[in-house]
């Protein structure tokens, strides 16, 4: 599937429904919905995102998920199972994550906050450490396990998967994936 500039351009602003089932187990947590994300309404869509096969090499799931065209029912319905959820901080859909205000990731927070009240995950892994600083005011907040809960379940700080994220590779992203994933008891020792 390809879009044309205009196309992405006109789902700048739009919102992508969480991906939360029930027995959420480790939540997911990007920055915000990009374009390519919005218009296919799928997470972590735009080509050469390196979430999904992070979360293959992870052992978090157990076979490839392509959601560039949209996520299938069957791959909607693997996550669940898996146990494993997405939501963003920010809700609405731009080209690139610097385009929101801290105002906007400080009102995500609060956002975040009542999501994970209301579906419980026992972990929850935000994936913009930059953002995660901004959005709670910590500063001084560093990758991995944090040292309070988010509303009862355990923090996880761990990289960011796009592409723009260019120093981190598959392999180092599954890698704290699956330290969180263990944490929820997803992946085994």
């Amino acid at each position: 599937m390809r879009f044309t500039r205009a196309e992405l351009e006109s789902y700048r602003d739009a919102e992508v429904p969480d991906l939360i089932g029930p027995g959420c187990r480790l939540l997911f947590v990007g920055i915000n919905p990009g374009l390519w994300t919005a218009a296919t309404g799928a997470h972590f869509a735009r080509p050469g995102n390196r979430f999904y096969p992070a979360l293959l090499a992870a052992g978090i799931i157990d076979r490839s998920i392509d959601p560039t065209a949209g996520m299938s029912d069957a791959d909607r319905d693997h996550l669940i199972e898996r146990g494993v959820g997405i939501t963003n901080l920010a809700v609405r859909a731009t080209a690139k994550a610097d385009e929101l205000t801290a105002d906007e990731l400080a009102v995500g927070a609060e956002r975040l906050r009542a999501v994970v009240s209301g579906t419980r995950p026992h972990v929850v892994a935000v994936a913009g450490i930059t953002a995660y600083r901004t959005a709670f005011r910590e500063r001084a907040a560093k990758k991995g396990r944090q040292p309070g809960d988010l509303e009862g379940a355990a923090l996880w700080l761990v990289p960011n998967p796009s592409g723009l994220n260019a120093h981190e590779t598959v392999t180092t992203l599954a890698a704290s994936y699956r330290e969180a994933a263990i944490e929820a008891g997803i992946v085994k020792v």
